[in-house]
């Protein structure tokens, strides 16, 4: 049964929008991207483009059903229609899983971000960080909308500055600068670690692009849901290879790849090449932005998918309670509650409870990727052709491909010893939901 009461209405098109941009566009493309590079070398940007090429396929994927069916809980009710009660029940739980780990990751990240300027214990700036974003989340979905805006254009606006500036150092229209792409051979070579590196490391890059999928549970708070999906799904696309690939590529260039300070920092280390002054505060300040753009998205997005659970009583049922405001309140504060527990976990035993919980949380996002394809696959074939206003390209050709490309990269998280630990845990994890279903 659907949630008998209905979410306020609060969100705008351009709230949509930055919604689904800064879920993508996390605090991965500034830390994580230094391990990318790391990993894989100059051609870092390859395995970019090719990530980013399976996300976008998979969003194309989500906005034809958004479209034709537009819902709160959207992508676990497609895939309830699509397979059953199991999978509804499987992707609403992982989903809501997966942010609430996010959530206190990203709690803890914003708090070693602030002691850099602030000499305070890891726990008490995580927990004025938790406080801070529930308090946004229970006012009013306008504000949470509001808040995510400004802070998602910041990491956007950030992000438009780098590639500007990069762009001139690298063409040689910087001062005492030529044009010089010498980085992308002069080390060891295009492919020092190999090939396959290209593909071992689009584990790290999918979970740094993770969160575009967030405008279509947005959309349902929307005033015209059907053309908030669109435009934020269109508008995402394009910028989100622009800015991922586009970064990393200047990153590799501008710098040698097997530098440590890029490794550490590719950002700060970029702007320190160019000279620029106080590029660690700058950036440091942006990084803050983006961990707390994507831990106010987390707890949003994680409560109205336990919102949607309580609404089909696969949860308990006061979590479909909404306030005055007409938001769930209960579903955020039951969200926020896990988040609390990560920050104590992280104080407590960082090498132990903590990471068991990353590490159960790390392929949980493909599974939930992997069922959206296979219940577009099927969904595709059960609806009228008339509400089909937005379609997915070359349908079924890329919808496979997508599926084949996640069922690989599974396959190399198992075979590689970094990874094969986070797909057990992952996978230990579904069973559990399984078990409770």
């Amino acid at each position: 049964m659907n949630p008998p009461v209905e979410l306020h209405k609060g969100l705008k098109q351009r709230h949509v929008t930055m919604i689904a941009l800064g879920g993508a566009i996390g605090a991965g493309l500034f830390i994580g991207s230094g391990t990318l590079i790391k990993t894989a070398g100059p051609a870092a940007f390859v395995t970019s483009a090719l990530t980013g090429a399976i996300i976008v396929l998979v969003m194309r994927m989500l906005a034809e059903m958004a479209v034709a069916r537009p819902s709160t809980g959207s992508f676990a009710d497609y895939a309830r229609d699509a397979l059953g009660d199991w999978a509804g029940f499987s992707v609403g739980w992982l989903y809501w899983y997966f942010w609430v780990i996010v959530v206190g990751f990203e709690a803890v990240a914003g708090a070693q971000v602030l002691q850099y300027w602030i000499d305070s214990p890891l726990w008490l700036l995580s927990l004025v960080l938790m406080l801070l974003m529930t308090g946004t989340n229970l006012f009013s979905v306008s504000s949470f909308g509001e808040f995510e805006y400004w802070f998602a254009g910041i990491k956007v606006g950030a992000i438009v500055v780098f590639l500007t500036l990069a762009s001139l150092f690298v063409l040689g229209f910087w001062p005492g600068r030529s044009m010089d792409f010498s980085n992308l051979w002069a080390h060891g070579g295009f492919f020092p670690h190999g090939i396959p590196a290209i593909f071992s490391s689009i584990v790290i890059v999918i979970f740094s692009m993770v969160g575009a999928e967030v405008a279509t549970i947005a959309a349902a708070e929307s005033e015209n849901p059907e053309r908030a999906v669109t435009k934020a799904m269109n508008s995402v696309i394009v910028r989100l290879m622009t800015f991922f690939v586009g970064s990393v590529f200047l990153l590799v260039v501008m710098m040698p790849w097997n530098n440590e300070d890029v490794h550490a920092g590719p950002f700060v280390a970029a702007f320190k090449a160019m000279g620029l002054p106080y590029a660690d505060h700058v950036m440091n300040a942006v990084v803050l932005t983006a961990v707390l753009s994507c831990l106010n998205s987390g707890l949003y997005t994680a409560s109205r998918m336990l919102f949607v659970l309580a609404g089909r009583r696969e949860a308990p049922a006061r979590l479909v309670n909404v306030s005055k405001k007409g938001v769930p309140a209960n579903a955020i504060l039951a969200s926020t509650v896990v988040g609390f527990l990560c920050v104590i976990a992280a104080a407590i035993s960082p090498t132990g409870v903590f990471l068991f919980l990353l590490n159960s949380s790390g392929a949980v996002i493909l599974f939930v990727y992997g069922l959206i394809a296979v219940s577009q696959l099927v969904l595709r074939r059960r609806t009228d052709p008339a509400r089909l206003r937005l379609k997915m390209w070359l349908f079924p050709y890329l919808t496979i491909a997508a599926i084949v490309a996640m069922l690989a990269i599974l396959v190399g998280m198992y075979m590689g010893e970094a990874t094969r630990s986070q797909l057990l845990l992952s996978l230990l994890a579904w069973g559990v939901v399984l078990v409770g279903f």
